[in-house]
């Protein structure tokens, strides 16, 4: 199944909700970046979350969704635009801990002490920043949180990988469902006793449920009108260029420092792996070019 997002209304559009599977996507970050399950789990479901956040921006929005905790992953970051493209990293890969009653132990791996923070970027002159403290290192309740406490929205959100003993990521998805106003109060009691009764979210992807099937398992017995259907991919907005751009935001005294060294300077992208080289000529041009832009010019 290729990863996909839906987002729908219910109950005369007093609800509205997303869900996400996720799988393809999250297996090539784990694959990127050598993760080991637990951290997987984290990243995924980090990742997850990002695509849901990022399917109520507009077009060319995107945002940043970050965890930094006590726990020996010590950070955790995904990043998603409105299109769809989603990336993300964590501090250190090669964690895995025990599992505990049967489930990967993400919220030790991430700690219970630390902040969670949402950086959304809708084209203003400077992002909106909403930070809130973690309350289990979860993900899924932490981002529940987030948004009753940062956005005043009370939120059911579930997030979920499942990760196969050959570290492959056999499922991953999530949904977020939320209350608008005029929400009755038995819509809500009816939403909770669905949740209550439905398989947890890797479960459902696992055994083939679409972004649709699983929306309309938590919105049982409403009415549901779906408003889009969107692939998800990973997708990283690095390049050379890029790379390029932030040796010379250096400045100049720093880079004449690395030509002095006499070594190539590699820049490496945390979120898919790629590795950039810079040689002595490179950054030699590099100078040049700073020079050209402000005006300066080279007397022999």
């Amino acid at each position: 199944m290729h990863d996909h997002l839906a987002r729908a209304t219910a109950a005369a559009s007093t609800v509205r909700a997303v869900a996400a599977v996720t799988t393809n996507t999250i297996d090539e970050a784990r694959r990127r970046q050598g993760t080991f399950p637990t951290a997987t789990a984290a990243l995924g479901r980090v990742m997850t979350g990002a695509a849901l956040i990022a399917s109520m921006l507009k077009d060319e929005q995107k945002i940043t969704f970050q965890i930094k905790g006590n726990g020996p992953l010590r950070e955790v970051v995904g990043d998603a635009d409105s299109y769809g493209n989603v990336r993300g990293y964590v501090g250190h890969p090669h964690i895995h801990l025990p599992s505990r009653a049967g489930k990967l132990d993400v919220g030790r791996a991430v700690g219970k002490k630390g902040t969670l923070s949402v950086i959304k970027d809708v084209g203003l002159k400077e992002p909106y920043r909403g930070i809130v403290p973690l309350v289990s290192g979860e993900v899924g309740e932490d981002l529940s949180y987030y948004f009753a406490v940062s956005e005043q929205q009370p939120s059911a959100v579930a997030l979920g990988v499942l990760v196969m003993p050959d570290n492959s990521v056999a499922a991953a998805g999530g949904y977020i469902v939320q209350p608008l106003n005029g929400a009755e109060d038995w819509v809500l009691d009816k939403i909770e006793d669905n949740i209550s009764k439905i398989p947890p979210v890797s479960d459902m992807v696992n055994t083939g449920s679409t972004a649709e099937e699983m929306l309309e398992s938590v919105l049982d017995s409403f009415d549901i009108e779906f408003k889009e259907h969107r692939d998800i991919r990973f997708s990283c907005s690095c390049s050379r260029e890029r790379a390029e751009r932030t040796l010379a935001a250096l400045g100049i005294k720093e880079i004449r420092e690395m030509v002095s060294e006499a070594k190539d300077v590699e820049l490496y992208c945390n979120f898919c792996g790629e590795l950039y080289v810079f040689s002595i000529d490179d950054l030699r041009l590099i100078i040049e070019n700073i020079k050209e832009r402000s005006g300066l010019r080279r007397v022999d």
